[in-house]
């Protein structure tokens, strides 16, 4: 018989943080490698979980957006949620949509200049199809207790109202055996992952709701509360810089082409790259000048630094996780087997 490899982060405490839930990671080649589908692999996963558990399956061989309109390598394409060994049949398992990127794609997403610059003739997924899903208005899985919500980005559990969220940047991260933050998600994150870019089929948004320069939040100062105590686990600052100055090096505009989020704009600062602060809307204004971040202070004079000091002092400079312990994902990050 042969063997399906996968990750798992057990329920409980990690470093004093709670995990909600199990947390499964899968690689698409390790299913094809194994002989089976991958629904059918996901329900043979669940089948070994005790409790709770949401369920993401990985292609690294293509690539995906973050919330600000970063194009990064790999994907999720499957996500899923199950408890007690089961996964619902209507509302447990969903895939993400391919998009075929097109001249016309870019021209109306132009975030996705990075893929024809860095990631050319990779597949592209992001949210899941609106028409496919069963759940209204969440890109979102249930089974029993476990949600898996924001396509594969956040999960709940439901009877205790608590949940993590599992930026896109973090989980590649643990795909790769490296090494993650856990922490709590803070203010600056709150405001950020309002400032999204619109997107055909997006990870929270079937349609192109919100561009680039404005909030999804519209929620002032509130928006830097929303999050806040959530535990998560994310990529490295020094990750995120050098994703972020690559978008900025293939000419993406933060507030015009991609998001105006806390992190994308401290890192244009110091880069000395353009912001179009016209596009940026009041409501955006008044959400990042509740964690600090004004036009006056985005264009108040600093010393302009390099790619590679920028990533040096990324710790220093960059934006992100309250209490943040920096950790080998393997460390915590159990790879399990099963026959199949």
């Amino acid at each position: 018989m042969k063997k399906l490899l996968y990750r798992m982060i057990k329920q409980g405490l990690v470093k004093d943080i709670l995990i909600p839930l199990n947390i499964v990671f899968v690689d698409k080649k390790d299913i094809e490698n194994s002989g089976i589908e991958i629904d059918q692999a996901i329900k043979k996963i669940a089948q070994q979980i005790k409790g709770p558990a949401g369920i993401n399956v990985f292609d690294m061989d293509a690539c995906t957006t973050s919330s600000d309109g970063i194009v990064l390598d790999s994907a999720i394409i499957k996500m899923a949620a199950s408890d007690n060994g089961k996964i619902h049949r209507e509302f447990g398992m969903l895939p993400m949509e391919e998009m075929k990127v097109t001249d016309q794609l870019i021209s109306e997403e132009p975030h996705l200049a990075q893929w024809k610059k860095y990631y050319n003739g990779r597949k592209l997924f992001r949210g899941p199809d609106p028409a496919k899903k069963m759940i209204p208005v969440h890109n979102a899985v249930m089974t029993g207790r476990a949600v898996n919500n924001n396509s594969a980005t956040e999960m709940m559990n439901v009877v205790t109202m608590e949940e993590i969220l599992l930026p896109i940047f973090g989980q590649l991260q643990i795909m790769k055996d490296q090494d993650v933050l856990i922490g709590y998600t803070g203010e600056f994150i709150s405001v950020g992952i309002g400032m999204t870019v619109a997107e055909k089929y997006g990870r929270v948004f079937p349609t192109r709701q919100f561009k680039a320069g404005d909030t999804a939040h519209g929620s002032g100062e509130y928006a830097k509360t929303l999050k806040k105590h959530i535990p998560c686990i994310v990529a490295p600052k020094q990750i995120i810089a050098k994703y972020t100055i690559d978008a900025l090096e293939a000419g993406m505009i933060p507030g015009k082409h991609i998001g105006c989020s806390p992190v994308v704009l401290t890192i244009a600062r110091y880069l000395g790259a353009d912001i179009d602060f016209d596009n940026i809307t009041e409501k955006a204004q008044a959400e990042l000048a509740s964690v600090g971040i004004t036009f006056d202070s985005l264009k108040a004079p600093v010393k302009k630094l390099s790619e590679e000091e920028i990533i040096a002092k990324a710790d220093d400079i960059v934006p992100g996780v309250e209490k943040p312990v920096r950790i080998n994902s393997t460390e915590f990050v159990m790879k399990k087997t099963l026959e199949v």
